[in-house]
């Protein structure tokens, strides 16, 4: 697949690409942030949040994996998704006062510059297509 799809010799998997590798930290703040949250959310908002953010870098190496541009770029829109999904969830936890507006903000960030990238690799591969 990476003949296909990248010219660039510094790409040689999805662990290579700065999307995953971004989506990747965005998860290990996700998860630092919601083991602060009440006990009473461990199978509420804990596990949604933590399930979308998860889904960022696993849908960007499975998409990669699939062999097809075509199916590449459904699975990084789905990434995608799962960003909206989860700055949602981090507004969420911010409106019940499990997070501070500082965290909220810093996230939110995270997350808007993710999705900055994804949008940048799927537009660099749809004009492949």
């Amino acid at each position: 697949m990476t003949d296909k799809i990248y010219s660039n010799p510094k790409i040689n998997d999805y662990r290579d690409l700065v999307a995953w590798q971004t989506g990747r930290a965005l998860v290990k703040r996700v998860y630092g942030a919601t083991a602060l949250f009440p006990e009473n959310e461990c199978f509420g908002l804990i596990r949604q949040i933590r399930r979308a953010v998860i889904s960022v870098p696993s849908n960007i190496a499975e998409g990669y994996g699939r062999g097809s541009l075509g199916d590449y770029i459904r699975f990084l829109q789905v990434a995608r998704g799962s960003l909206f999904e989860l700055e949602t969830q981090i507004i969420v936890a911010n409106d019940l006062e499990y997070l501070t507006e500082e965290q909220t903000n810093s996230l939110t960030e995270d997350i808007q510059q993710c999705a900055r990238i994804l949008q940048g690799l799927i537009a660099s591969l749809k004009r492949k297509q």
